[in-house]
């Protein structure tokens, strides 16, 4: 079960991304709507067929077509971010002020966000030694997790 804070900040997730979309011009069909809706209240970062999947418990006359369209506006927008985590397949968050980064579990496919300062710092100076002002980064680190030993020591 969702706690009820959870739930209260995804309703107010999916209220700030409808307005953003109005803010950037778009018309709010009930479909975007319910794109916006899922894609708030997603905890993962779903690849389309996710997406679909979830949207037509909602509105089960929405077409995978229509997803596809409704995703490549968000994203033209600034709406929304995707992804390619080199699995075949794009996944979609919405856009974020706080900048994050990504650890892919090539075991699972699950996607962990994190934000690191040291990697902040890091990533300005390389780009400083270099001649650059650095304007933004994305960065996504591919792991497996480590093997359980025996006695509950993890190991590489």
């Amino acid at each position: 079960m969702i706690p009820p804070e959870e739930d209260e900040n995804r309703l107010m997730e999916a209220d700030i991304l409808e307005r953003l979309c109005v803010a950037k011009g778009l018309r709010m069909t009930e479909q975007r709507r319910i794109v916006a809706r899922v894609l708030a209240s997603s905890t993962d970062h779903p690849d389309v067929d996710q997406l679909f999947q979830r949207c037509t418990r909602m509105d089960s006359g929405i077409s995978i077509s229509t997803i596809y369209r409704i995703l490549k506006r968000f994203e033209e927008a600034g709406i929304v971010a995707r992804h390619d985590f080199h699995e075949g397949r794009a996944r979609y968050e919405p856009q974020r002020e706080d900048h994050h980064d990504h650890l892919i579990d090539m075991r699972s496919g699950k996607v962990l966000e994190f934000h690191s300062g040291e990697i902040e710092i890091l990533v300005q100076e390389i780009a400083r030694r270099l001649g650059y002002t650095l304007v933004g980064h994305r960065l996504e680190l591919h792991g497996l997790p480590f093997r359980k030993r025996p006695g509950g020591r993890s190991g590489g």
